[in-house]
């Protein structure tokens, strides 16, 4: 990884989404390829001089979209994103097992959903609900469905969706929208089409009465 002071600018502690491209960004231009193990968080902090915490946080956008597992005793690995849609997740059964599409969305997005859980901003929380919204459309397996999300996907980026979820967020529908989420993943989890088709409905229900200013 290029340091600081070889020409890659220190990243201000508030630009993790900066800080994650440029990791990716160095990455490549180093030659690493999917499975190839980033340096750690120590070694990165130090590599593109920028605190812990912003590199944490820098992984954590990087998580959530895919682009890199973390895993407990190993370290954190790229992943070719373009060919693991979400719903993969490389969950295993279990046996240790290669688990089944709904077995294997529900562990992804519980990574998901505890990301929710923890993020400290706006901006992370929708880092996080993006991420389990794509993790459940990749489930899916159609590139039809996974293409017009990405779309979607695109959108939500855009200023005008980002003014009216600034305007309508608050913690307490943050909260609805974590508990709308729990409900959706548990309903996957038990395979049941029909309470999930609930929950999706009543979630979207929701999210729009805030963003256009009904009550609720």
């Amino acid at each position: 990884m290029a340091r600081a002071t070889g020409g890659t600018p220190a990243i201000p502690a508030d630009r993790g989404r900066r800080l994650a491209e440029v990791i990716l960004a160095d990455s490549r231009r180093a030659g690493m390829g999917p499975g190839s193990r980033l340096p750690t968080e120590r070694q990165l902090a130090a590599d593109l001089g920028a605190t812990r915490t912003t590199v944490r946080r820098a992984l954590a956008v990087l998580e959530a979209e895919g682009q890199i597992s973390r895993e407990v005793g190993r370290g954190t690995f790229l992943r070719d994103a373009r060919w693991a849609p979400a719903g993969d997740g490389g969950a295993l059964d279990g046996n240790g097992q290669a688990a089944g599409p709904v077995t294997g969305v529900a562990a992804s997005a519980d990574g998901r959903l505890a990301g929710g859980e923890q993020a400290a901003s706006y901006d992370e929380f929708e880092l996080w609900d993006l991420a389990l919204h794509r993790c459940i459309v990749g489930a899916s397996h159609s590139p039809l469905l996974v293409r017009l999300y990405a779309v979607i996907g695109e959108a939500r980026h855009g200023q005008s969706w980002g003014d009216l979820k600034r305007r309508s967020a608050s913690r307490e529908r943050q909260r609805q929208y974590r508990a709308d989420h729990a409900d959706l993943v548990a309903a996957l989890r038990a395979r049941d089409a029909d309470r999930a088709v609930v929950a999706m409905r009543t979630h979207l229900a929701r999210v729009s009465s805030h963003l256009f200013g009904e009550t609720g």
